[in-house]
């Protein structure tokens, strides 16, 4: 499984042209040039040097052209002009200013939650949060539902460094703050792990290829398998909130590596 690592260094020729095979990898290409203007111009073989370079950049460095809720750039703030008149001293650290490390996409179907915990006279308006790292994405809201169907598929990027997938649910309140009904923290490790020790889901048949055990410590109601089903890696689960007086909820997580 490969890291997509994009510095604002300057790139040799032979690096343009790696980078241009990659974008020859149709996986890479459906998010990474998902909001592409219409009538763009891509560089072909008789670009310059410098239009496929500021191609490359935007399309990785900048990721101008991947849905904003996927993006991750952080940002390190320059130490440049801090201390004029002094002598600079390299350390031969590389600039974390437009490094992009993310190692895949992440899709999540809230399928629905069963007896949720009553937040307003006999009932909640329900709706999901997700939070990876410094991403987050919600369901919509359904009103006066205790037991809510969603089927909403939401997406977050998964960093390199990446933790728990934390979930909350919320009763939507037009005058006060929401309040929290519950939450729950999912281990991806299980489903990444077992992606990439199996490779490529396409070349597999539908088989089970990692399971993530109920336990005292997690949220799981029962245990949770990862399968590859129809050449995609998939984790289906239910979960017992925590922190509330009742509820549960179904989800389905997808797995889509960027192998670049």
């Amino acid at each position: 499984m490969g890291v997509l690592s994009v510095t604002l260094d300057k790139w040799s020729d032979s690096e343009v042209d790696s980078m241009i095979e990659v974008g020859g990898n149709s996986q890479a290409n459906a998010i990474y040039e998902a909001f592409i203007p219409e009538g763009y111009q891509k560089p072909h073989s008789d670009s310059t040097q410098e239009e496929r370079e500021k191609f490359i950049r935007s399309k990785y460095e900048l990721q101008e052209f991947l849905k904003p809720s996927l993006r991750i750039v952080s940002h390190q703030p320059s130490d440049s002009g801090k201390h004029a008149g002094n002598a600079s001293h390299s350390d031969g650290s590389k600039s974390q200013v437009g490094m992009i490390e993310f190692i895949g996409i992440l899709n999540v179907k809230v399928i629905g939650g069963t007896n949720l915990a009553i937040r307003d006279m006999s009932s909640s308006d329900p709706y999901v949060v997700l939070t990876l790292g410094q991403q987050k994405a919600q369901t919509s809201v359904i009103n006066g539902n205790l037991n809510p169907v969603w089927n909403e598929e939401l997406k977050l990027s998964v960093p390199q460094q990446y933790g728990p997938l934390k979930l909350q649910v919320f009763d939507h309140d037009m005058v006060s703050k929401d309040d929290l009904m519950g939450e729950a923290e999912i281990d991806l490790q299980t489903m990444i792990n077992a992606a990439a020790a199996f490779g490529d889901p396409e070349l597999l048949g539908d088989i089970q290829i990692g399971r993530w055990l109920k336990s005292e410590d997690n949220a799981l109601v029962r245990d949770s398998a990862v399968v590859v089903s129809g050449g995609k890696v998939k984790q289906g689960m239910a979960l017992k909130l925590q922190h509330t007086e009742s509820g549960e909820l179904e989800l389905e997580m997808e797995w889509m590596p960027l192998n670049v």
